[in-house]
């Protein structure tokens, strides 16, 4: 096993997490986005000696690292390279009927941006990948260079929030075909004239693309709704997210199923039929302490949103 020290990964807000989940002996839980497995370490740490937890990956080099590092909890953890939105079926597999807890840790990892290769950094010079599952078929040099212009657009206004969508997405229809992360960052520096805000320009148009090549949104949707359903009473679902479109979807679902009509509101009498299932345990999302900010920058943009299944 490696030492600690040698694992890329910190896990944000591990503190606040395990305080809000409370894993227990005996527990099942789930950590939907494994990485290199340090919530993972934690919430087994806590919910020995008799605790389970299912894990989920599409990175199979995340999933070999975390598997080392797991090594002495091999006993307690389900390792499966697929993507959480198979939770349905993975329950049935082994057999299980609900969770205690559920964790999502959204977003792309830092150990994915540093390397290069694997094309997520317009900082350093790689092909445009970026895809967390390597086996799946589309990668940012197909939507680069072969989505039309009005698709380009969309993305980058839907994904990205970016203000310069429409001549960001001429001036890489204009310079087609890409090759490299640098190639795209440069293009899009050329929009902006070299200009640097409080973010790299290339920020938003990076995130829009690898949301679209990893088609995050969805999938983020279909996975929390799936956790939530297989909750135990009194069960919890934390969910720790990096940028404004996450959030918004995490908000609004736990928003909509802590209510027990969902009814427009010009409707006067209640048709739906809607009835709550969760009670929200963070009004405000919770966010990173200073200390832990000045020790991992990363967690400067995490927000922590939890709720907890009603009785």
């Amino acid at each position: 096993m490696q030492p600690a020290l040698l694992y890329p990964h910190v896990p944000v807000l591990n503190r606040e997490v395990l305080t809000y989940l409370n894993p227990k002996n005996k527990g099942r839980y789930l950590d939907a986005t494994l990485g290199a497995g340090g919530h993972a370490e934690a919430i087994l740490k806590a919910c020995q000696p008799d605790g389970e937890l299912i894990s989920f990956d599409l990175d199979k080099e995340a999933l070999s690292i975390a598997k080392e590092r797991l090594n002495s909890f091999s006993d307690h953890i389900h390792f499966f390279h697929r993507s959480y939105t198979q939770l349905e079926q993975t329950l049935r597999e082994l057999g299980w009927d609900a969770l205690d807890g559920a964790l999502f840790d959204l977003g792309v990892s830092s150990m994915q941006v540093d390397e290069a290769i694997r094309g997520f950094s317009f900082l350093k010079e790689g092909p445009l990948d970026m895809r967390f599952d390597i086996a799946s078929p589309l990668t940012a040099q197909e939507v680069v260079n072969q989505w039309k212009e009005a698709d380009l657009i969309s993305i980058l206004q839907n994904y990205g929030e970016e203000p310069k969508a429409y001549a960001i997405a001429r001036a890489i229809c204009a310079a087609r075909p890409f090759h490299t992360t640098i190639q795209l960052a440069d293009v899009v520096m050329q929009v902006y004239h070299g200009q640097r805000g409080k973010i790299h320009p290339a920020t938003r148009t990076f995130q829009a693309v690898r949301m679209a090549v990893n088609d995050e949104l969805h999938t983020i949707k279909i996975g929390i709704r799936s956790a939530a359903n297989r909750l135990k009473d009194e069960g919890r679902i934390a969910v720790i997210s990096f940028h404004s479109l996450e959030d918004r979807v995490v908000k609004e679902f736990f928003r909509q199923e802590s209510r027990d009509c969902i009814c427009p509101p010009e409707q006067p009498t209640c048709i739906c039929g809607h009835k709550a299932t969760l009670k929200v345990l963070t009004k405000k999302p919770v966010l990173a302490s200073e200390d832990e900010i000045k020790i991992n920058p990363r967690s400067r943009s995490a927000k922590l949103r939890v709720a907890q299944k009603i009785g």
